[in-house]
């Protein structure tokens, strides 16, 4: 589990890909402090678990969903993306709760400066946006931030400069696809609702047992 709180951006060195699947190599400091083959870190909101690790990187395996997923595939080797290992037990919950795992992607439509902030606003399908309400959250390229504005089919958020200069949000202009996570408490609450026949044996003994 993440928490969308970005802790360094690295860049991407090396990305092959076989089809739809591969490996990625990414250069890094901070993120591989404490970090073993095994562990998972955020890149762009995607979860990836590490394969590999140098003095100043790690590789990881990209599998196709993960590529259908994401835009991920638009990276080159020389691009930057946002940093988050895994949330510690012991760490400070600042953003909001991020799995990892990205619900689809959205393109930037606009960015507008208003004094010390930017808006950003994006549009995104249905299937992404019927989760998306004023107030609530959603993580950016893994970065957590607080809807501002919904409506049928763009959100605006708006991005303060710490933000700003800690990722690579602002670095993106108008046409860029970036990846969208849902907040999780949502899509739990809609199962829930469904009639019980269509719930595919989730429940609320099952989220309590699993620690939600």
């Amino acid at each position: 589990m993440f928490t969308g709180i970005i802790e360094e951006t690295g860049t991407i060195k090396r990305f092959n890909t076989t089809g739809r699947s591969g490996g990625i190599t990414i250069q890094a400091s901070k993120v591989l402090e404490g970090t073993a083959v095994g562990d998972s870190i955020a890149v762009d909101g995607i979860c990836l678990t590490v394969t590999g690790m140098g003095s100043d990187h790690f590789t990881a395996d990209v599998m196709a969903e993960t590529i259908r997923r994401s835009c991920l595939a638009d990276k080159h080797p020389g691009d930057a993306v946002n940093l988050e290992r895994a949330m510690a037990a012991d760490g400070r919950f600042g953003g909001h709760i991020v799995s990892g795992h990205i619900d689809g992607t959205g393109v930037i439509k606009e960015l507008k400066r208003e004094e010390n902030a930017v808006w950003v606003t994006i549009e995104a399908p249905s299937r992404i946006m019927r989760y998306i309400i004023e107030k609530g959250s959603v993580a950016i390229d893994g970065i957590s931030l607080t809807v501002a504005e919904a409506k049928d089919t763009f959100f605006k958020v708006s991005v303060i400069p710490h933000t700003g200069e800690e990722t690579t949000l602002l670095k993106k202009k108008p046409g860029d696809t970036i990846n969208l996570e849902n907040d999780i408490v949502g899509k739990y609450v809609e199962k829930l609702m469904l009639p019980e026949e269509k719930r595919a044996g989730l429940s609320l003994e099952y989220l309590t047992e699993n620690g939600f």
